[in-house]
């Protein structure tokens, strides 16, 4: 997972790449970068938080009213700089390229490009593969006519061929030197990608297209909605704007968005963040009644920051007092997408400080976003149990993950995920709990969908819940091999 976003301006964009970039911090901490683009390419990469990346001298080299920067935490590749985006080649035209997503071909691809086409990769990464892709399509339907519209025509049959062979997942920002920025998103729309406009008081437009919603508001961008799937958007050097739907499949976004990665300000797909988790709050805790009736905690907490929503809802439910029961350090990163299990293990307890006064002789009920390890879990218990907690319970907002994710999430092995391993009573004895109450799956959509039922939850990707890849690419020999290629690409 990963966050991406890319700016027309028609002032320089830098700044608000940067400051965008701040806002999706939250969906990559191993890498960062931003390239903007005058009559050339402008580009600063590094490894780290995006405040530790960019110094004020760095800003000010980035020249240029087009943009597009990257957060990373890596699914496909390591933790080199030859890894971070965007990236960029020369030819046939400049081009460069921000990817959100995974391409599950990604070594087929990667094969065809160095043995069969004799062309170098430069890292380990999908999105370079991606890079050269589109480069390819530039090559195969080159006009003599530079026109706009004709080259419109160009980009759409060059990512029309992109359509064909990349399977998997990608929300994708881009730019060529001379034409402007170019945005495009899988056919199925399994990554996010939402777009915003800001009307200067000349009346020009900028324009926004980014993984989340959060940076809009701060940066005065109205929320315009979402690039539809297989859709493709270009916005000349002027600011006009040019789009097409090139194909579109069933529309499956991934739900695990909601549950865990975006933040909760965000509006994705045309469903609020927020609501929905309030949502599954309120599911989770209908079902906690409808299955212990008897059994009412004295006080819930959520193991923050992600699921404070849905425990407040699920208190508020069943007429409970909520607490933020556990103090987190806000200076140190998300556990779940730190690189090991050493890593994230040892940062729970830094992170992470019990309430003694909320906790303390009292029959405590967390509320976690997913179990996915049960690496994190198992030390809140085990915490919660130290200060004195009478009885705990442990409620996930989330059903069972049970699979790999081959789509942009860091779930790569069913050896790391402990529901594909375990029963819920082994699960529930490992983390130390005395009662463990999963989401039902039926009411995760329901959640998401919300009163509206919306259509963006008609189908959604829940193949890390389910084991049904909506690619319908992922058999026993795949699921094998991507897991390799992940151990060799991060050891």
């Amino acid at each position: 997972m990963c966050g991406i976003v890319g700016i027309y301006s028609h002032t320089p964009v830098a700044v608000d790449i940067y400051d965008s970039l701040i806002h999706l911090q939250h969906r990559g901490q191993d890498a960062a970068g931003i390239l903007t683009c005058d009559e050339r390419f402008h580009v600063k990469h590094g490894l780290g938080l995006v405040k530790e990346v960019f110094t004020a001298a760095d800003i000010q080299q980035l020249h240029g009213g087009i943009g597009i920067g990257h957060s990373r935490y890596p699914t496909a590749g390591g933790y080199r700089l030859e890894d971070t985006q965007p990236m960029w080649m020369g030819s046939p035209r400049g081009i460069a390229l921000a990817h959100n997503g995974n391409l599950t071909n990604y070594l087929e691809l990667a094969n065809e490009i160095t043995h069969q086409k004799h062309r170098h990769l430069n890292s380990t990464t999908d999105s370079e593969v991606l890079l050269h892709l589109l480069a390819e399509g530039f090559e195969q339907h080159a006009y003599a006519n530079d026109e706009d519209e004709v080259f419109f025509t160009q980009l759409c049959q060059a990512i029309q061929a992109i359509f064909a062979r990349a399977q998997g997942s990608y929300s994708v920002v881009s730019t060529i030197i001379g034409k402007g920025l170019v945005v495009f998103r899988d056919p199925h729309g399994i990554r996010p990608l939402e777009w915003g406009e800001r009307t200067r008081q000349s009346g020009q437009k900028d324009y926004i297209f980014a993984s989340e919603t959060t940076m809009f508001y701060s940066l005065d961008f109205q929320h315009q909605g979402d690039v539809q799937p297989g859709e493709v958007i270009f916005i000349n050097r002027q600011g006009k704007m040019y789009r097409r739907v090139l194909e579109q499949q069933q529309f499956t976004p991934c739900i695990f968005e909601y549950v865990y990665f975006a933040r909760p300000d965000a509006k994705l797909n045309n469903i609020n963040v927020y609501h929905a988790r309030e949502r599954m709050g309120v599911h989770l805790a209908q079902h906690w009644h409808a299955q212990y009736p008897n059994c009412l905690p004295d006080v819930v907490i959520p193991a923050p920051f992600t699921s404070n929503t849905a425990a407040m809802a699920f208190a508020n439910t069943l007429g409970v007092r909520y607490a933020e029961g556990l103090y987190k350090n806000p200076f140190i990163g998300r556990t779940f997408i730190m690189p090991n299990q050493q890593t994230r293990s040892r940062h729970v307890r830094y992170k992470l400080t019990p309430q003694r006064a909320e906790i303390e002789n009292k029959k405590v009920m967390i509320i976690d976003d997913s179990i996915v390890r049960g690496t994190t879990s198992r030390e809140i218990v085990k915490m919660i149990r130290e200060y004195g907690a009478k009885e705990i319970y442990f409620a996930s907002a989330c059903p069972p993950i049970k699979y790999p994710c081959f789509y942009g999430i860091d779930m790569p092995s069913r050896k790391e995920l402990i529901a594909a391993q375990h029963t819920q009573d082994e699960i529930c004895r490992y983390l130390g709990a005395d009662k463990l109450l999963y989401q039902d799956m039926h009411d995760l959509v329901r959640a998401v969908a919300g009163v509206q039922d919306a259509a963006a939850m008609q189908n959604p990707c829940m193949a890390c819940m389910n084991g049904k890849y909506v690619c319908g690419n992922i058999d026993a020999a795949k699921m094998q091999a991507q897991e390799e290629q992940r151990l060799r690409s991060t050891s």
